[in-house]
């Protein structure tokens, strides 16, 4: 099952602090080619903005254009990020860093 949001938002300071709610989630990071990474956090607005502000971090050196998130009960965080995972196949997920 995809992401609750199929588009991919811009991976912009701006849009992170727009749309990306201080909450725990899922989030995936994507460029125009592929999908880069998928991760669970407490706030997902922070997370972002983590990578954004991070340029030498492994994510941003994969250039990402765009995000998506979910919204999703810590219970269920686990679970739904390893099927996103299986699912979408991210770059990073399957070398096992960030």
């Amino acid at each position: 099952m995809p992401f609750e949001q199929p588009v991919p938002r811009p991976f912009t300071t701006t849009s992170v602090q727009t749309y990306a709610p201080a909450a725990s989630g899922i989030y995936g990071i994507s460029n125009a080619r592929v999908w880069i990474f998928i991760d669970v956090t407490n706030n997902i607005q922070g997370a972002l903005l983590a990578h954004l502000q991070d340029p030498l971090r492994t994510v941003m050196e994969q250039q990402p254009t765009g995000f998506v998130f979910e919204v999703c009960e810590v219970a269920r965080l686990a679970s739904r990020h390893d099927r996103l995972v299986l699912e979408y196949e991210p770059r990073l997920n399957r070398r096992g860093r960030k």
